[in-house]
């Protein structure tokens, strides 16, 4: 299991992840540095022409509770104290391109997003992936995995702070905090 977390998550995936945020920076032409003033603008403001059930700012309240998490609070402390004040650099280098990574992902998502009988729009993902693809079994699967994922890098991770947070501060027993919880 060691090897295999080893290959996953190991200088293979970092290169990848690297090399793909690098490839769409320049598709994009650094659209993330030269468009920053007008999604700040927009973040606040929505356009006029805009038609949606979201705003713009509830789409980036959205987008970010999607996107941030326990990981990258501890995880910014964990590299600062691990790798030093260099970890910094690569951090914002890494987002600069998870920038564009992420531009590409939002707009596949609008691209291949569908309209349900009940005139609600429905994207993501598992969308692009069969409608842009074409291959319905890969929108199914991506659908399932994230399902199982959420729980292991979600939920399972805060219920786990929140129930130690509790039993170290009041004396809780875990599993109370647990049932509390799931209700």
């Amino acid at each position: 299991l060691v090897k295999i977390d080893d290959l996953v998550w190991g200088v293979p995936l970092i290169v990848l992840i690297m090399a793909a945020g690098i490839f769409l920076t320049c598709r994009v032409k650094l659209l993330q540095v030269f468009h920053l003033p007008k999604a700040l603008k927009f973040m606040f403001k929505n356009e006029k022409d805009g038609v949606g059930e979201v705003s713009s700012f509830g789409a980036l309240c959205t987008a970010l509770s999607a996107t941030i998490g326990t990981g990258n609070i501890v995880g910014v402390a964990g590299a600062v104290v691990i790798g030093g004040p260099g970890a910094l650099f690569w951090m914002i280098l890494v987002a600069l391109l998870g920038m564009a990574t992420k531009y590409a992902e939002t707009v596949m998502s609008l691209k291949y997003r569908v309209q349900s009988k009940d005139g609600r729009m429905l994207g993501g993902a598992m969308y692009a992936l069969e409608r842009g693809l074409g291959q319905k079994w890969l929108g199914v699967l991506f659908a399932l995995l994230a399902s199982l994922a959420a729980f292991g890098i979600g939920c399972m991770t805060q219920a786990n702070s929140i129930s130690t947070a509790c039993y170290e501060n009041f004396g809780i027993p875990s599993w109370i905090t647990g049932i509390f919880i799931a209700v």
